[in-house]
Parts: C-alpha cells; sequence; structure tokens
C-alpha cells in the first residue's frame, strides 16, 4: 500500500469500531477510534488522519454536528475526507449528511467490500 492511510472512526458502539478495524486493519490501514464528536475533535489537532468514518447517533455530539463543526474549522483539519454511516435511509438523513459536509453516506450495515472500496477512493488508495 506505500504510505500507511490513517483512518479515524468515530462511533459509539465498541463492536462497530472493532468490525471497522478488523476490515481496515488487514488491508493496511492503521485505525484509531473516537468515541463521538467531541472526543474526535479533541484528538484531530494531535493526530495526521486521512479519513474520517463517523456514525451519525451518537451521545454528547452525533455525527452531523461533528462534522458542521470540523467543515467550520479554519485549519486544514476541515478538508479531511468524511464517510458517515447510520442505520438511518431516509431521504433527509443523506440530505442532513450533505449539508454537514459528507463525502459519502453509508447505510448500515456496511459490507467489507464496500468499506475497503470507499476507504481506498477517499484515501487515494490505488485499488
Amino acid at each position: 500500500m506505500g504510505v500507511q492511510k490513517t483512518i479515524l472512526v468515530v462511533d459509539d458502539a465498541s463492536l462497530v469500531r472493532l468490525y471497522y478495524r478488523s476490515t481496515l486493519e488487514p488491508a493496511g490501514y492503521r485505525v484509531e477510534e473516537a468515541l463521538n464528536g467531541i472526543e474526535a475533535l479533541e484528538r484531530l489537532p494531535i493526530m495526521a488522519v486521512d479519513l474520517l468514518i463517523v456514525d451519525v447517533n451518537m451521545p454528547q455530539m452525533d455525527g452531523f454536528t461533528f462534522l458542521s463543526k470540523l467543515r467550520a474549522n479554519e485549519s486544514t483539519l476541515a478538508s479531511i475526507p468524511a464517510l458517515i454511516t447510520s442505520t438511518e435511509s431516509g431521504e433527509r438523513d443523506f440530505e442532513a449528511a450533505r449539508a454537514a459536509g459528507a463525502n459519502f453516506y453509508l447505510v448500515k450495515p456496511v459490507e467489507p467490500e464496500m468499506l475497503l472500496e470507499f476507504a481506498a477512493m477517499l484515501c487515494g488508495v490505488p485499488q
């Protein structure tokens, strides 16, 4: 894979974080975790991240709020690609994700092949 890409998974569900880690790490990605948007905002300035995978429904700060705050930031952090994942699949959910600044929105459960395909595309990794 060349230079290892780092993905920050922002999700309050430990099983979801484990699933993403077990799918992404064998493909050569480094996976970091945050339990909610507040933790992610605290961690981002001190780590280099190539991709965010963000859940919508989380305590303390949901994924849309997190992404909106990040996109409003005037640093280079605002340009990190973001993949929103959620069990919600309504049109207003897709619109909210777009308004918050998501690059893509995938409905859970996300198949491993699809997760790897989007990770590669958003991280600029040749397939």
